[in-house]
């Protein structure tokens, strides 16, 4: 059986950026994306990568201003949106042709409004000019997410970014590609176990991007579903090798070390991959 093009982001993994593209290099990803961050050089990750034979999936943009794009006064509006630009030419100057944002950030707004749409417009607009497409995440907010799908049906620029985790928590379990799989352009693929507040509250807590096949996700169906969507892109995984928000269910990632964790994760993206090709020849 041939595979699914497999790709892993970048992350906490306990050695350099450099050091994980050789490994998944050597294991057998195919591609990388990574977080725009000030204490990296894009450009010269980006073309490291290249040279181990790897390809760059896309670039995600910081997302700590993502209220102020719909909630923000005129100067905290304009402020995350040229945060948001800046990330899209850095996204243009490595040539990654996906550039993925979060909608929202926060969980007691409700109400997304014209001047956030605008805010994203623009944004979409630019991203059209410079070649590169946005791929908006499924998280917290996803009323957000809905006004945005919505008002850029139909733009070549813009799609969606499956989060297959922030489903299982952040979304309470919704169908997000039911929604939305007709304009899928990448994915996030990772695992939790829901929501563990008893009276359904959602937090950032149950977002722990486990590893596929330790946490409650059901990923015959996700590989049914990616099927129904004909999504033809290479498998992307998000995935940490480090305790979050003081949560202790990844610890026992502590006791593999760095090159033993990517080996991992590219085994579980293997047995994902298989699953989603089953289901592909199914249909």
């Amino acid at each position: 059986m041939w595979r699914k093009k497999l790709c892993l982001g970048l992350g906490d993994f306990g050695i350099s950026p450099e050091a994980q593209l050789r490994v998944m290099a050597e294991t057998g990803f195919d591609a990388f994306f990574f977080g725009l961050d000030p204490r990296i050089d894009p450009v010269r990750l980006a073309a490291y990568g290249r040279s181990l034979g790897l390809t760059l999936q896309s670039v995600h943009a910081p997302f700590g201003r993502a209220r102020d794009m719909w909630h923000g006064d005129a100067a905290a509006g304009q402020a995350a949106l040229d945060e948001h630009l800046a990330s899209l030419a850095a996204a243009a100057a490595v040539g990654a042709p996906v550039m993925v944002v979060h909608a929202f950030i926060g969980f007691h707004d409700h109400a997304p409004n014209a001047a956030g749409v605008e805010r994203y417009g623009a944004l979409v607009r630019a991203a059209e000019r410079a070649g590169v497409k946005i791929a908006v995440e499924n998280t917290e907010g996803e009323e957000y997410l809905a006004a945005l799908m919505d008002a850029f049906r139909g733009e070549p620029a813009a799609g969606f970014c499956w989060d297959s985790g922030h489903e299982l928590c952040y979304n309470r379990g919704k169908d997000m590609l039911a929604l939305y799989g007709d304009r899928l352009i990448c994915t996030h693929l990772n695992d939790n176990l829901g929501i563990r507040d008893f009276g359904g509250t959602i937090t950032n807590v149950d977002d722990l991007h486990l590893l596929p096949f330790d946490g409650i996700a059901d990923w015959d169906d996700a590989a049914r579903r990616l099927a129904r969507c004909g999504f033809d892109g290479p498998l992307t995984f998000e995935l940490c090798a480090r305790p979050r928000h003081g949560r202790r269910e990844s610890e026992t990632y502590l006791r593999l070390s760095p090159e033993e964790f990517l080996v991992e994760s590219y085994k579980r993206a293997c047995r994902v991959g298989a699953g989603v090709l089953r289901a592909e020849e199914a249909r």
